[in-house]
């Protein structure tokens, strides 16, 4: 059996990014600091697994459709016990969640942080 440690995405600020993943999923950051070519990371996670946030230190483009464009990241999913409060955090939050859906093995949603990164909320309780 294999276990998914960690994704990393490149954000344009893994401070931030790490405070609203706190608020809406309760993680905590385990580690940040200087990362290749003198970027930053942060990862944000629980003992199991995490988000690696990093940022280059350099301007950073605007991403192309993650569909359309080989090895894009099409969104991150993410299994929680109470999706209508998740729900509740995400929109406190200040995202919008769109595209509901209720059907097996259960029920979803999906939202756009505020670097286009798609997150995929499932709960099949």
């Amino acid at each position: 059996m294999a276990n998914l440690e960690h994704v990393n995405v490149t954000v344009s600020d893994p401070k931030a990014t790490a405070a609203w993943l706190g608020a809406v999923f309760g993680w905590t950051t385990r580690w940040e600091g200087d990362a290749i070519s003198g970027g930053y990371t942060a990862h944000v996670g629980d003992e199991g697994s995490y988000v690696a946030l990093y940022t280059p230190n350099m301007a950073i483009k605007d991403p192309q459709h993650s569909y359309t464009t080989r090895a894009g990241l099409n969104h991150v999913g993410v299994v929680v016990d109470d999706i209508d409060a998740t729900e509740a955090r995400v929109k406190a939050a200040g995202f919008k969640p769109h595209n509901h859906a209720d059907y097996e093995p259960g029920k979803r949603f999906y939202f756009d942080d505020h670097d286009g990164v798609e997150w995929e909320i499932v709960s099949y309780a």
